[in-house]
């Protein structure tokens, strides 16, 4: 393969000439500039050191050794180089008189089972001291004994000076040096026709111009490339540490063997297919298709550059393309092609970065995150002591990128390093990450053929861990009983209990049953039964209470309708649920068309209404609905969620555990019930003896008036959204040392953990969307320093994390949350398509029908089998725990005359809350008016689905 930086048939400029004599002083190559720019950025460290050691056996002469260590940086340049600031720039100065010792440490007197791991630990301290730059040499060694005829040596030199080539030079020649000297000979090496400055002078002398063909199709190649996105179990911190470890792992030589085949066959290479390989696990983990891998070159162009140490080295920002779910043989093709025209258009790295001009972030490299070598450097033996010895890779606990991949052929297999940051990854991440690239290559081998998205990366172990272990949720259940009878039952054993109070007005159980057993009686006369949908709409009162209970004990499906929505939007939601009878107040008349329905105002029952109080005879059965839930609508129009009783009874029974409630808490119910999770203020409590304090619409919405009611009422289960429990804490809530919090509807924001710790003795973060009923998962939170997750799911729930291929994902890889269980809704009112969509067949279960919710969540399992929320894969926000499909909003604005084209965002604020954002491009001839647009929003949309903000621009941006 050709390289631009030396091919002067395609580039102009002079070729690299070896003078033969020693440079005192030259410039800096770009590479080893860009070395000398972190280490005065960064200060001095051992990122950089490049450390070996090996294992000697036998008698070993320390001062032999030390000897031809000295002749070894007395005969390169480079190993008695130092660096220079010259006026604010570097420049190298060869040292005639630097010398290098070699420090003798006996480890005889320790015990033989720690001795090895003392030896570790000392090796590695050493390599992690960092050089002064500017002192010479940039070498040192020290030598361990362990026994009489047991020795090790370690090797540090920084990368600076030396590269992987120089490596297998120094242990080539040492060896040599010290058998000359043992012997008392004179040593016998080949010329050095080319010293390192000689190189650095000639790159800095030819400048940029003979590289602006190869430039210009870089800057072209590397056009939209977007940073890689890899999972990490922390987040990324403001500056890279540097610190990094090493998981090592072999290809068998079968394999090895095997991929070699499929090199040949396809007119590639090993490195070719390695690469492939390597690109396509990256692709698995992180899901994108597009994305560079950062790979050394030698740098090394002859004239003699063979036998000379030095930071020779380049790098090449390969980028890969695996769009379209090739076939693995498809993408060797792909990489060879790419591989081919990089190497022949090779540049110095840090010219190209130069003209690349990305913008700068201390947090990562902005060009590239991951890097991949494949070693192919003979392994030279030492022949020092009696038995073969080899200079080895000394991990020194730090990482040069976030991940980086490199594979040796040793003739018994390929030895596999894969070196991480420890600033975002744990161990047993990169562990499984290296078993993953094992698992991958041996499908290759298998069937090369495959397409990407299919090869196989977990065994039956990890997968039985995913598919079965996490989901180990199966607890028993009332199942086959509905929400009222537990509500009966409860009645039973406590009468006289206070069951609801709203403002001045209380229930016990007794009453509160007999009421709504009237109310079920005179419904059953109107036609109320299993199928028949009862519309809602009242304001927070007792009465809203009896209603929902009367409701169920007829066997009807309640229909929440929110007085506060637009008329608009619950006459569509009356009209499209078919619901037969509604429940409302006098003070509500006109709000909804009621010629299709029988109204019942629950302030002015008719005198007809029979008296009987008794518990009416059960009709509704465990599969049949309990209610119809409506929420955004992609479509413009909202979707109606149908539950039925076994999926709430399901629910309420496993919050009845988990949090925990019993007949001496206080639920505050401050949600309004349009938004699913009130089922669980107002039915949980009334299912296990608790008491419901029902607080009003003006005081759930008023951070004063809200902390002066918890402050009297003294609940003991509060749940709401995050923006609730902030505005309660800027109200100057103090806190209550005997109240469980429970907080969801959206993500939990990290800043809000220990103002909530710190006033409650419980807080629990809660997870769900409306299909899967209320909340699927539940995780106590005991520290604002951890990873928040949301847990596991709850009783009878499972959750299966997956790619696009609906394949599952390895432990820590991002994907689709999907959730199964008993919880699942039966689908959505009068949409079968959407419901085919959304409801899918379970394919990792054998029970007949079992089917799974396609949540279009991001989420990965933590190794603990909790699940992390990454957000979502579509438009669908959460506003103060509202769910909004912003295409429902974008229909509406572009329902106007005034405007031609919209897009709604939500953006989030720096306290942790968020807004909506409406962009607009005005219809031709037409101005916006903010102000009228936002009041036609109300017409037909809720308050919490209408933009705060409205920009006008002339055209949307691409």
């Amino acid at each position: 393969v050709h390289s631009a930086l030396g091919d002067p048939a395609t580039d102009e400029q002079p070729p690299l000439v070896a003078r033969g004599s020693a440079i005192t002083e030259a410039p800096l190559s770009y590479s080893q500039e860009a070395l000398w720019f972190l280490d005065r950025l960064v200060g001095p460290n051992g990122t950089y050191n490049i450390a070996l050691s090996a294992r000697l056996a036998g008698a070993i002469r320390a001062e032999t050794l030390e000897r031809a260590l000295q002749a070894l940086v007395e005969r390169h340049d480079t190993l008695r180089t130092a660096f220079d600031d010259r006026d604010g720039e570097p420049l190298q100065r060869v040292v005639q008189d630097a010398t290098i010792t070699l420090p003798l440490e006996s480890l005889e007197a320790i015990g033989s089972e720690a001795r090895e791991d003392e030896l570790a630990r000392r090796m590695r301290e050493q390599a992690l001291v960092a050089f002064d730059l500017s002192r010479a040499p940039l070498i040192r060694a020290h030598l361990y004994r362990l026994a009489p005829d047991d020795h090790a040596l370690l090797i540090v030199v920084h990368h600076i000076v030396s590269d992987g080539w120089s490596s297998a030079l120094i242990a080539q020649e040492l060896g040599a040096l010290y058998r000359a000297f043992e012997h008392g000979e004179q040593p016998v090496l080949p010329e050095l026709p080319l010293r390192f400055g000689d190189f650095a002078a000639w790159q800095r002398s030819i400048g940029e111009a003979p590289l602006q063909r190869s430039l210009a199709r870089w800057l072209g190649r590397l056009a939209g490339l977007e940073s890689l996105e890899l999972p990490t179990d922390l987040p990324r911190p403001p500056q890279p540490s540097g610190y990094g470890d090493t998981v090592d792992f072999t290809v068998p030589p079968e394999q090895e063997r095997a991929l070699r085949t499929l090199a040949r066959k396809h007119n590639a290479t090993l490195y070719m297919v390695l690469l492939a390989a390597f690109q396509t696990l990256l692709m698995r983990y992180s899901g994108q298709t597009d994305f560079a891998v950062v790979v050394p070159t030698g740098g090394r162009l002859g004239a003699g550059s063979e036998t000379s140490t030095g930071h020779f080295v380049n790098a090449l920002v390969m980028r890969a393309d695996l769009s379209g779910d090739p076939a693995f043989t498809d993408l060797v093709g792909r990489v060879r092609e790419h591989t081919l025209d990089d190497y022949a258009h090779e540049v110095p790295f840090d010219v190209l970065v130069r003209h690349l001009n990305p913008e700068r972030q201390l947090d990562r490299n902005p060009v590239y995150q991951v890097a991949f070598v494949l070693q192919n450097l003979p392994d030279y033996d030492l022949s020092i002591g009696e038995a073969p010895a080899w200079l080895e890779s000394v991990d020194n606990g730090t990482a040069r990128f976030d991940l980086a991949l490199e594979m040796i052929e040793s003739g018994e297999g390929i030895r596999g390093h894969l070196t991480y940051s420890t600033d975002l990854f744990e161990r047993a991440t990169i562990e499984r990450m290296a078993q993953h690239l094992c698992n991958l290559i041996g499908a290759i081998v298998e069937n090369p053929q495959a397409r990407l998205s299919t090869l196989p990366m977990m065994g039956r172990d990890e997968l039985d861990r995913l598919l079965v272990q996490f989901n180990d949720t199966a607890r028993p259940y009332p199942l086959h009983k509905t929400l009222h009878q537990l509500f009966e039952e409860q009645v039973a054993r406590t009468p006289q209990a206070i069951a609801v109070v709203f403002e001045h007005q209380r229930l016990d159980y007794a009453s509160l049953n007999a009421q709504a057993n009237r109310l079920a009686h005179h419904l059953r006369s109107l036609g109320v039964r299993p199928g028949v949908l009862v519309g809602l709409c009242v304001e927070r009162s007792l009465s809203m209470i009896v209603g929902l209970l009367a409701t169920l004990k007829a066997g009807g499906t309640y229909v929440p309708l929110d007085p506060a929505f637009p008329a608009q939007r619950l006459a569509f939601m009356l009209e499209d649920s078919q619901a037969s009878v509604l429940l409302t107040q006098t003070s509500l008349a006109g709000l909804l068309p009621v010629d299709a329905v029988r109204v019942v105002n629950l302030d002015r029952l008719p005198a007809d209404v029979p008296p009987d109080a008794q518990d009416l005879p059960p009709m509704a059965q465990p599969d049949d609905l309990a209610y119809v839930l409506y929420t955004s609508g992609s479509t413009g129009k909202p979707k109606g969620v149908e539950i039925p009783h076994r999926a709430l009874t399901n629910f309420l029974w496993s919050m009845r555990a988990e949090p925990g409630c019993d007949e001496h808490d206080i639920v505050l119910a401050l949600t309004t019930l349009s938004f699913d999770i009130a089922g669980l203020e107002l039915f949980l409590p009334l299912i296990t003896g608790a008491r419901v304090e029902l607080v009003s619409r003006e005081t759930a919405t008023d951070g004063q008036l809200l902390r002066e009611r918890i402050e009297q009422a003294r609940p003991t289960l509060v749940q709401a959204t995050p923006a609730t429990w902030r505005m309660l804490i800027d109200a100057g809530w103090a806190g209550d040392q005997a109240l469980t919090a429970l907080i969801g509807g959206e993500p939990l924001p990290p800043e809000l953990v220990q103002p909530l710790l710190e006033r409650t003795k419980a807080l629990w973060n809660l997870y769900g969307p409306t299909e899967t009923t209320i909340w699927s998962s539940a995780k106590r939170v005991t520290s604002a320093t951890g990873q928040i997750t949301v847990g596991r799911p709850i009783a009878n729930t499972t959750f299966h994390i997956v790619d696009e291929a609906l394949q599952p994902v390895p432990i820590g890889v991002a994907g689709e949350l999907l959730i199964g269980g008993d919880g699942l809704a039966r689908g959505y009112r009068n949409r079968p398509e959407l419901t085919v969509e959304k409801f899918i067949g379970h394919p990792f279960s054998d029970e007949p029908g079992a089917r799974l919710y396609r949540t279009g969540d991001l989420a990965r399992y933590r190794s603990d089998g909790e699940v992390v929320h990454l957000g979502r894969m579509d438009h669908q926000v959460k506003i103060r725990g509202f769910r909004i499909e912003l295409g429902e909003i974008e229909a509406a604005l572009t329902r106007s005359p005034d405007v031609a084209q919209a897009v709604v965002m939500a953006r989030h604020d720096l306290a942790g809350g968020a807004s909506l954002v409406a962009y607009l491009v005005p219809a031709a001839g037409r101005s916006v008016s903010a102000t009228q647009l936002r009041q036609t929003l109300r017409d037909t949309l809720p308050d919490y689905m209408v933009p705060q903000h409205f920009v006008v621009l002339a055209s949307l941006p691409l």
